[in-house]
């Protein structure tokens, strides 16, 4: 709020301004704190003195024994007692301006009780069952409390899951499946967060009782969240949850509408939260809990209502005496607010706040209050009412230009109070009403059709029981602004590009701007810089030249010259001619098994006629619009079509598109969802074929039909099949449109009894066609004969091999291979692997070193495992030795002597038969192999890179760990130096010896 200025220009003083108003207390009963302070602050000049209300009663602040208080604004109440200080409060804050009321705010006490100390009694429940705990928390203010619980033991708490879930408006615990694990006591914690207070419940001990085999429960809601009011901009969750085994998914809808962008799941899907509420998000909302044995649902409506908020509210204003006035406000909010006025903190008698004639007892402090059951808001200003003499310090009447043969007017707003009489004079002649000039009713001065003979010094007199006064100003006459270069109405194309020409004389001391409006909207020249262009062409010339012409920019063009002075105007049409526009209201009218008629409103032609319409379509199998075929081509004066060539009972979407010679327009919106009529089917599944299956069942598999080929409801399939030397056929009936096989089980049929089979479809309308006639045959008869095992070896300690007599291939479709060691660990299990029919030998991977393998195998087919051969026994190899050989190198003319340590395997190792040196390249796996009885090589050195020689106990149960020693290439070069130089000297000396 500004604050207000005398008439004198010298300082004045405003009414009360609240910066801080009292807000809603708790005072928890437990307190430490012995006062409540409400806070309230206001700025005012001169300085605000306060008062309080205590349930719309003044408070005494001078009572003894009331334990009230001011500091500064504040109000404190020492020692408050629930008795006496619960209720209502609100401060009045005035000064010699007026008074204002704040907002009212409560005091209440807030307590938690202990929970009952009865002992809790045990829950029983089956295991698979679900459970419900309750917490019933202790009496409490405020409602809101949170809940965790406990089990056993402080601070182990029950984590939420998709199988645990706390209610966070009961508190009760709910488990959907108990199991085994769940044994054990419980207790609840309440804890209230105004108060900062948590208490426990005595322990609830819960007792699972073991059920074998556990049953199965369906879906069963117990957490259903109510009818629930919410505010606009409020965050709100609701809860559902369900018992049940297999433990229930919950899933949520809205049942009006998708769900609100602001939406989100949280605690395993048992809460749907909701932010910042908007009045759209009203409606129905549905939990929906499933698991394998059923489902369950529950609905209920969320209803969004508003606090109170302005749209319209009062300001500070200072009016004259005598003068007209009127205040008003306008709230939104649901329910509607009701709005009421003070004035000086108190009701008002007005109905309606208009001031016909101001007096200073209107002068105060107004506030308008907006109140629903959400809320209550307050709009504050100062009404100032005031009398003087006028005056012109602030308003004098000023020096004002026209354009010869225009109008002017001089305005004169003197302050005064009561409202001034005025009169003018021109120089020294004074002036009264005439066809020219005028004296309006708020002391302007106009003069119409101006002329040179016009300029001059005019003065306004103005004078009320108060005084006088007046003020000079004076008027200039200048050139009239005149159109000289119109623009002309212009008729193009689409794309192409249009000028529109304007230019104007104007008197020279002014500057002249030019303006473009299209329909009467100004032209944003730099905002449509993409279409709009001024050329620069001089002052006088305002051309506008229009690029890349669309349909938008047809219309009246207006071009304005103006100047500070005076301004004309002047206009031209441009036409533009396009591609049509979208036709509307496309539907069906008339409908057949494989064809619609569509009618349709012809859209805009854009000046240049439609010579055709294509028509589109999109079902549920097609993600994109395609081309209809009609039964006639749709000429430009349609407005129905025929599509034919359409699926029966399939759901359609149509649109159309209009073409003329300038191109093709836009599409129309889509016509409502249509199903065309039912129809027998006329696709036969594909692919039958079968065979497989245990003995004495007849296997029939196809490929179902696509579901656009369905034409109908109820919707399956008839398979035929019969022996291949009988004459009758047999019938059967699968009802389900997705089935792809069926199992046909009869002990009388022979194996592998050849049938001709054949499959058609069916729907309510009728029978399709048959498929083509398969041949197929009955399931084999397991193996009856047990392969015979040849013979077998260990290859090393993890590896084995074994061979055997291959069974009649044509009577079986692979082996099963089972190998298992007699001395095993309690964890180990059976080992098997499948080998093909036309195998005869297999090798096993990862066995145990020096370990007794037993191995079986038998012939196997789609009727199941024939016999088993006799096991073959084979004991793997002890494992190589742990130890890697410790290596050492010496160079020695051109060549490195590689030597080791021999290994010694331990007694449970295998003896080593020679030792294995790869002599390879750094960064090379392939390299030079030696096998050596000895315990050192020597091997020549090369001096093209590093090297690496690896050396490892080579036994029968395989290959020991690597030792290995790296040849740099430095050392083969100081050698090659070494054999270069001296290599003469030593020659003689060894002559010499």
């Amino acid at each position: 709020m500004s604050d207000f200025r005398g008439p004198g220009n010298g300082p004045a003083g405003f009414g009360p301004l609240f910066e801080e108003q009292p807000v809603d207390t708790i005072y928890p009963e437990e307190s430490p704190e012995s006062k409540i302070t409400m806070s309230c602050r206001a700025r005012a000049d001169p300085p605000a003195t306060y008062k309080w209300m205590f349930n719309k009663e003044e408070i005494d602040l001078n009572a003894l024994g009331d334990h009230y208080s001011l500091a500064g604004g504040n109000l404190i109440i020492a020692f408050p007692t629930k008795s006496k200080h619960v209720g209502d409060y609100a401060c009045l804050a005035s000064n010699k301006y007026g008074s204002v009321l704040s907002r009212s705010a409560s005091v209440q006490f807030g307590y938690l009780d202990f929970f009952s100390s009865e002992e809790r009694e045990s829950v029983y429940v089956k295991e698979g069952q679900g459970a419900v705990l309750l917490c019933a928390p202790p009496p409490h203010y405020p409602a809101e409390l949170s809940f965790r619980w406990i089990f056993n033991e402080f601070p182990t708490f029950i984590s939420v899951d998709k199988r645990r879930f706390i209610s966070q408006i009961t508190g009760n615990l709910y488990i959907s499946k108990v199991d085994s694990s769940d044994s054990g006591n419980y207790s609840c914690i309440a804890s209230s967060p105004s108060i900062s207070k948590s208490v426990f419940s005595n322990y609830i001990p819960l007792v699972p009782i073991a059920e074998r085999p556990i049953r199965k429960y369906p879906a069963d809601l117990k957490v259903k969240f109510p009818d629930v009011t919410a505010m606009v901009g409020q965050n709100i969750t609701l809860e559902c949850f369900a018992l049940g085994n297999p433990v229930p998914e919950i899933r949520w809808k809205k049942l009006d509408g998708p769900l609100p962008a602001n939406h989100e799941v949280r605690m395993a899907g048992t809460h749907l939260h909701l932010n910042n509420i908007h009045i759209e998000d009203a409606g129905a909302y549905q939990c929906e809990a499933i698991n394998s044995k059923g489902k369950d649902y529950h609905s209920a409506r969320l209803s969004v209502e508003a606090v109170p908020q302005w749209v319209e509210y009062i300001n500070n204003t200072e009016k004259g005496l005598g003068s007209e006035h009127s205040m008003s406000c306008v709230a939104s909010g649901k329910p509607k607010p009701h709005i009421r006025w003070l004035k000086n903190g108190k009701p008002t008698v007005r109905s309606a706040m208009t001031f016909r004639a101001l007096t200073f007892e209107d002068g105060a402090m107004y506030q308008c209050v907006a109140e629903n059951r959400h809320g209550v808001i307050y709009a504050n200003a100062e009404l100032r009412v005031f009398a003087c003499a006028p005056t012109f310090a602030h308003s004098p009447v000023k020096r004002v230009l026209a354009a010869r043969n225009g109008r002017v007017v001089i305005q004169c707003r003197p302050k005064a109070a009561p409202e001034p009489s005025i009169s003018w004079s021109k120089d020294t002649e004074l002036l009264h009403n005439s066809t020219r000039v005028f004296i309006w009713e708020d002391g302007s001065l106009e003069i119409l059709n101006v002329t040179r003979a016009d300029e001059g010094r005019y003065t306004c007199f103005a004078e009320n029981d108060r005084g006088k006064a007046n003020s000079t100003g004076s008027l200039l006459i200048t050139d009239a602004t005149k159109i000289t270069l119109a623009p002309a109405n212009a008729d193009i194309k689409v794309g192409e590009a249009a000028s529109m020409q304007c230019a104007a004389s104007h008197d020279p001391s002014l500057d002249i701007t030019f303006i473009w409006a299209l329909e009467g909207q100004v032209i944003d020249l730099h905002k449509d810089s993409q279409h709009y262009e001024r050329p620069l062409n001089g002052s006088s010339n305002g051309e506008l030249v229009i690029r890349n012409v669309q349909l938008k920019h047809a219309g009246n063009y207006s071009c304005t010259a103006q100047t500070p002075v005076d301004n004309v105007t002047t206009s031209a049409h441009l036409l533009v001619r396009g591609a049509p526009g979208a036709p509307g209201g496309v539907r069906v009218v008339n409908k057949t098994e494989k064809s619609v008629t569509l009618q349709w409103s012809k859209g805009a032609d854009n000046h240049s006629p439609i010579s055709r319409y294509t028509i589109q379509y999109k079902d549920p199998y097609s993600k994109v619009w395609k081309n209809a075929t009609t039964s006639a081509i749709v000429e430009g004066n349609s407005e129905s079509a025929t599509v034919v060539d359409l699926f029966p009972w399939t759901d359609y979407e149509f649109r159309v598109i209009a073409t003329n010679t300038l191109g093709t327009g836009e599409p129309s919106s889509p016509s409502p969802k249509e199903k065309t009529s039912e129809s027998f089917p006329v696709v036969a599944p594909s692919n039958v074929t079968g065979g497989g299956g245990t003995n004495g069942e007849l296997i029939i598999t196809w490929k179902p039909v696509e579901p656009q080929y369905y034409f109908g409801p109820n919707f399956g399939y008839i398979l035929a099949f019969k022996q291949t030397h009988t004459y009758e056929w047999r019938y059967v009936t699968v009802a389900d449109p997705q089935a792809k096989r069926y199992v046909h089980k009869d002990s009388g049929i022979p194996p592998m009894t050849k049938f001709q089979v054949k499959v058609k479809a069916f729907n309510s309308r009728g029978e399709g066609p048959y498929s083509a006639t398969a041949n197929i045959f009955s399931a084999q008869d397991m193996p009856s004969k047990a392969p015979q095992i040849i013979s077998g070896k260990a290859l090393s300690a993890t590896v084995a091999v074994f061979w055997w007599v291959c069974l009649n291939q044509s009577t079986i479709d692979g082996y099963q291979v089972r190998f298992w060691r007699t001395h095993k660990d309690p964890e180990e299990r059976d080992h098997t692997l499948i080998v093909p029919s036309k195998e005869n030998h297999t090798r096993l991977d990862g066995l145990k070193p020096d370990s007794l393998y037993f191995i079986e195998l038998r012939g196997f087919n789609s009727a199941g495992y024939g016999p088993p051969s006799e096991a073959l026994q084979i004991h793997t190899k002890k494992s190589p030795p742990r130890q890697a050989p410790k290596i050492a190198k010496r160079f020695n003319r051109g060549m490195v002597n590689i030597s080791w340590e021999g290994v010694k395997p331990k007694e449970n190792e295998a003896p080593v038969n020679e030792y294995r040196v790869l002599y390879r390249k750094v960064g090379h796996s392939a390299g030079i192999l030696f096998n050596t009885q000895k315990l050192y090589i020597d091997l020549p050195v090369h001096g093209d890179g590093n090297y690496v020689v690896e050396v490892r106990a080579h036994t029968d149960g395989g290959d020991g760990p690597v030792g290995q020693v790296e040849i740099l290439s430095g050392h083969a070069m100081a050698l090659q130096s070494l054999l270069l130089f001296p290599l003469l000297p030593v020659a003689l000396l060894c002559l010499n010896l």
